[in-house]
């Protein structure tokens, strides 16, 4: 004859599974954000046993002018005012912001004509890149109509959220 559990013994030893499976959450969460500082990664997922951890850290992003932008000012001037560019860069108004992290495209496939160049005029709404993200295409929209003035992104370059992708005026 089958034996029954006794329940006072079932609900104890799911009470020990829920604390131990809290500390090892904890433990894990711990070892990854080490992983995360030992590395400089800026985020990371892990799924293990139908449990999905991610753990991401602030960061501040700076853009750096890439080599490929054209400016009107010497040389000279372009390499003393360098770091007040980038910091202003990101404060530009017609700055167009990352809206994700992932991949930036200038065209839709490789070895297509790019969605837009310096001097571009663009609507609102036009696409202006492509961010691949978890193998999906994501249009970045113009949200204001003017002229392309720099693209801040290199074709294939990674991108952080926020990151200044493109300045309109």
């Amino acid at each position: 004859m089958a034996r029954q559990p006794d329940n006072t013994a079932a609900a104890k030893s799911q009470s020990d599974v829920k604390n131990d499976a809290r500390s090892g959450d904890s433990a894990l969460i711990r070892e990854l954000a080490l992983l995360l500082d030992e590395t400089n990664l800026t985020e990371i997922e892990i799924e293990r046993a139908g449990l999905r951890v991610r753990v991401a850290r602030n960061i501040s992003i700076t853009a750096a002018m890439p080599a490929g932008v054209v400016t009107a000012a010497p040389a000279a001037a372009v390499a003393n005012a360098a770091p007040a560019a980038v910091a202003d860069v990101a404060k530009h108004p017609g700055v167009v912001p990352s809206p994700m992290v992932g991949t930036a495209y200038w065209a839709s496939e490789p070895g297509a004509k790019p969605f837009i160049e310096v001097g571009s005029k663009v609507s609102v709404g036009q696409t202006l890149l492509i961010i691949e993200a978890m193998k999906t295409m994501n249009q970045i929209p113009s949200t204001r109509a003017g002229t392309v003035t720099q693209i801040l992104v290199e074709d294939g370059q990674p991108v952080e959220f926020g990151e200044p992708l493109v300045i309109i005026e």
